[in-house]
């Protein structure tokens, strides 16, 4: 399995070690030219979103990016790449998110939580994090909360958190990532 990892910013590196453990490759997109390249799905790290949002626009990966998302290709968005894929940026994923829900860095905190389908004892560590305000249809499900708030959510092949779970040892998500892609084969 072959994965893009978008790293023009954030926390690229740690979602690349998360998906070696489990036997994936990756390779890091960093301009055009790299998009190219034979993937089986695409992460999109937490960061700044609008750093990324401006880059994938002034590196022409937008649109690419949208279309591919568009046409099937597995995605997982963690916090800032939750935000890229709602309502107002990517659009590809049926949800509206609230910015810096958490407040400010010192707002950041850890928790344990039920993730739908995964465990009741997933890590979530929130920087900065965003939450869904809410899901727009039903294709988009949501699949965590975290003191009443939409932390989690799926729909189709798109898996979006507004933690980091590259940043914790746990493995389960990104395991629930690969096996979404190659549901997403079949």
């Amino acid at each position: 399995m072959r994965i893009a990892v978008l790293a023009l910013q954030g926390a690229f590196i740690e979602h690349e070690q998360r998906l070696r453990e489990l036997g994936a490759d990756t390779f890091e997109v960093r301009q055009l030219a790299d998009w190219s390249q034979y993937k089986d799905g695409l992460i999109l790290p937490g960061g700044e979103s609008t750093v990324q949002w401006r880059l994938l626009s002034q590196l022409g990966l937008l649109e690419p990016i949208r279309q591919a998302i568009r046409g099937g290709l597995p995605v997982f968005g963690t916090c800032a790449g939750m935000i890229l894929l709602s309502e107002g940026y990517l659009g590809t994923m049926d949800i509206r998110v609230r910015r810096n829900a958490y407040g400010r860095q010192l707002g950041s905190f850890h928790t344990v939580g039920a993730v739908s389908g995964i465990a009741s004892d997933v890590p979530m560590t929130f920087i900065r994090a965003p939450f869904i305000e809410e899901t727009l249809s039903d294709r988009a499900r949501p699949i965590a909360e975290v003191d009443g708030n939409i932390v989690a959510a799926l729909q189709g092949h798109q898996l979006a958190t507004a933690f980091h779970p590259e940043l914790d040892a746990d493995t389960r998500l990104h395991q629930h990532f690969l096996q979404i892609i190659e549901s997403a084969a079949i």
